[in-house]
């Protein structure tokens, strides 16, 4: 991916140098808790830590929006408060509404000038809208991955990431990410130190380990089970620490290999492997958030064997590390590094 634009620090208004620009644009339905994320960073004045910090403005059409839960908010600019500002910050609203159309050309605009732009959870939807996104990459909440493809087919989304940094065009994940990708926009105008403080300041991590995956939770029960079907599961859940293979499920389903595998397609949507796969670190996520055994015996009890091998998967699963869940997971919250 491209490295992000830097901030135009430099930009001058008759020989003075102006701050960096951020504008939120809203629209009715927009969640609280992610415009407060961008206020919470951008809107409050950090000059203390040594550097130039942002010029904050809220915008909306009509100057005026409803945000979900029915709170009302009279903002500082309406969306004409886009023009001249150096980044943009869609917040994530209804998926089902139409894009605002006047948002839509004044993203166009802005990012013909040079101008950042950035969303929030399902502001992806809206900066997509724009055809910005074509073939590039992108991601949103996980939970609207399918209509995000469906709706965007050319746009190369990534569900896992907290946060992708297309240089000019940023996007992140749900909720909680637009905390990640608001550090790491800090992070390329300030440097890593400041983006530190600003994090300790609000009691996150800097920087979190591991993508969407960690946090999305896989459907515990197949679409639709036999009877035969359904016993086979319930065995496998209670020998998930022995070394079962497919061919042990079949056996026990008094099925051939190939049977049970069709079968076993049609009922639950995925293949056996796989389904176990998910088990077996669902077993490992509950020990490691539960108890505080360590990582070999949990390996041994969810079926992986070794902690290297719990590792390597939850690595190429999960996208983080058995030690790192654990730490956000077990404890109320994430330790701030």
């Amino acid at each position: 991916m491209s490295a992000s634009i830097r901030p135009t620090g430099d930009r001058t208004n008759e020989g003075v140098a102006v701050a960096h620009t951020v504008a939120i644009a809203l629209v009715d339905g927009a969640t609280p808790f992610e415009f407060g994320v961008a206020c919470e960073v951008f809107g409050l004045d950090r000059s203390d830590l040594g550097v130039e910090w942002y010029e904050f403005r809220l915008c909306a059409p009509g100057r005026r929006f409803t945000a979900h839960g029915g709170i009302e908010i009279h903002t500082t600019h309406d969306l004409s408060g886009l023009a001249a500002a150096d980044t943009i910050i869609v917040t994530p609203g209804p998926v089902d509404c139409p894009a605002d159309a006047d948002l839509v050309t004044g993203l166009l605009t802005a990012h013909e000038r040079g101008a950042r732009l950035v969303s929030f959870c399902t502001g992806a939807f809206t900066l997509a809208v724009t055809g910005l996104l074509d073939g590039r990459h992108a991601t949103t909440h996980w939970k609207f991955e399918k209509a995000f493809r469906r709706e965007f087919p050319r746009v190369r989304l990534d569900p896992n990431a907290l946060f992708v940094d297309e240089g000019d065009l940023l996007t992140s994940a749900g909720t909680a990410a637009a905390i990640d990708l608001s550090l790491h926009l800090v992070r390329l105008d300030h440097g890593a130190s400041v983006a530190r403080r600003v994090a300790r300041r609000m009691v996150v991590p800097p920087y979190r380990e591991g993508g969407q995956a960690q946090f999305i939770d896989p459907p515990h029960e197949p679409r639709t089970t036999t009877d035969g079907l359904s016993a086979v599961l319930d065995w496998v859940q209670e020998q998930l620490h022995r070394d079962i293979t497919v061919a042990d499920m079949a056996t026990q389903a008094a099925m051939s290999g190939r049977t049970f595998a069709r079968r076993f397609k049609e009922d639950t949507g995925t293949t056996p492997f796989r389904w176990l796969l998910t088990q077996r670190l669902q077993r490992a996520q509950e020990l490691l958030e539960t108890t505080d055994l360590d990582i070999d015996r949990i390996a041994r009890k969810a079926g992986f064997g070794t902690g290297t091998n719990l590792r390597d998967h939850f690595r190429r699963e999960l996208a983080t590390s058995p030690s790192a869940y654990r730490r956000c997971f077990q404890d109320e919250s994430c330790r701030v590094a």
